[in-house]
């Protein structure tokens, strides 16, 4: 008696009469494997989707949190079976040799590092999931176990059954790479905490922020690591993973700071019946060093210095509402500037040339002028009025032509009402300021000017 997806209603109906159904839901159940990945979470800060029923997880480098992977395996088979899940489970070095042991290999099944082949000879052509035409085909020949196609040739084997049977094998095999669409991207730097009792006082969220922070802070110091990103996860009895994340403009590894840029965030967390477990992933991490620039601990650079109110105000604030102007390759004075990370090296040079001084203040948008008295074509102002004020001009230099980026526009859109005469001024009073006449000179139409900077 044997039954199967995709077997006919009234032929699994004549084998098991007593047969319970119900109407199929694949959004729904697509849906719940999502929310099946965050609560996987708190055994590994990378999981994957195998629509539509299986879940990949990267071990590497966490099964020591439960003392190894045995421990780890048997502490999600009990948390599974206590939610009433039906599953299998195994650990392989690669995916595909995973999915084999777990659907047609022993429950529970751990293979050796590098051990998997012998394993997975005793298993039939269907657990290197190829499709189900080429599976059968395969078992029609008298294959029934992949230990006999390894033995085959690999020419003929891919001629006769395709380069995908060829690909899948060496992805089991680990001799082919295979790509996962993790929920965020793997990561070694993972530290986890779980309790007897479960928590849920503000203090004592507070109190494992700094715990956890510590234990990673302290893998990451030994190994002369800091990350830029940090992201805690408070596990829910009920399963939900309630996840904060801080950032640092530094690289570091100070888990006081990051308790105390954790903190306000904590407010946000709804513990429910309680917290049970508690993860904490790094990312970004680059190696930093434990330098001492100088003897006296007051002296310190500015980046130094500003690092901690930096990351107090991006984590409070946001990262789009802290930053730096830094220079972008642009000749379009408003174009030539960019948002930057708030801390980090500035540009070393800029990208307009020394001669042509670009003003300490730049407008948002140019200011129109008006009574401007300027002889024709190419002569700088004699006078002019900005906020009705009229300035008379001591000193002049110019033209500087900017035209607009012509060849980010269509050939159509390209006209001579774009060119710029820049022209830097002095008035009668020592004020410096950036103007421009908008478009060539044209006798019938009278000149545009405009105000765009002031220098000092």
């Amino acid at each position: 008696m044997k039954l199967y997806p995709g077997q006919k209603a009234t032929d699994a109906f004549a084998l098991v009469p007593e047969l319970a159904t119900a109407a199929a839901e694949p959004e729904a159940d697509l849906a719940a494997l999502a929310e099946l990945v965050h609560w996987c979470v708190r055994f590994s800060p990378a999981v994957a989707l195998d629509p539509p029923d299986g879940l990949f997880l990267d071990v590497a480098g966490v099964a020591h949190l439960w003392g190894g992977e045995p421990e780890m395996l048997a502490d999600f088979r009990a948390r599974l079976a206590a939610n009433g899940l039906p599953f299998r489970l195994a650990i392989a070095d690669t995916p595909g040799a995973a999915w084999a042991l777990a659907h047609f290999g022993q429950d529970g099944a751990i293979a050796e590092p590098n051990g998997q082949a012998a394993q997975l000879a005793a298993l039939p052509p269907a657990a290197l999931r190829l499709d189900a035409d080429t599976a059968a085909q395969i078992e029609r020949l008298g294959f029934r176990r992949l230990g006999q196609l390894l033995e085959l040739p690999r020419a003929p084997l891919g001629r006769r059954f395709g380069a995908q049977s060829l690909l899948r094998l060496d992805q089991a095999l680990g001799r082919a790479p295979e790509a996962l669409a993790f929920r965020r991207p793997p990561t070694p730097w993972f530290a986890r905490l779980a309790f007897a009792e479960p928590i849920s006082a503000p203090e004592d969220l507070a109190r494992v922020a700094v715990d956890i922070s510590a234990r990673l802070c302290a893998a990451l110091e030994a190994k002369d690591q800091g990350a830029r990103r940090f992201e805690l996860a408070y596990h829910r009895l009920d399963g939900k993973a309630l996840s904060v994340t801080v950032g640092l403009s530094r690289a570091g590894r100070d888990p006081v700071r990051l308790g105390k840029l954790f903190a306000p965030k904590l407010e946000t967390i709804d513990p429910g019946f309680g917290i049970e477990v508690v993860t904490l992933s790094a990312h970004e991490v680059e190696p930093i060093g434990a330098r001492q620039a100088w003897l006296d601990a007051d002296h310190q650079s500015t980046d130094e210095a500003l690092a901690p109110l930096v990351d107090r105000l991006v984590n409070r604030l946001g990262e789009s509402r802290v930053w730096r102007a830094a220079p972008f390759q642009s000749h379009v004075p408003e174009q030539a500037a960019t948002r930057g990370k708030p801390l980090g090296p500035a540009a070393a040079t800029p990208f307009w040339a020394p001669e042509t001084p670009r003003p300490v203040r730049l407008f948002r948008r140019p200011e129109p002028v008006d009574g401007v008295i300027a002889l024709t074509p190419d002569d700088p102002p004699s006078q002019f009025r900005w906020r009705n004020r009229v300035h008379r001009v001591r000193r002049a230099e110019g033209p500087e032509r900017i035209a607009a980026e012509w060849w980010k526009a269509e050939i159509e859109q390209v006209e001579v009402g774009h060119v710029r005469d820049y022209y830097r001024v002095e008035d009668q009073d020592g004020g410096r300021f950036w103007l421009f006449r908008a478009g060539l000179y044209e006798p019938a139409q009278p000149a545009r000017w405009w105000l765009h900077g002031v220098f000092g």
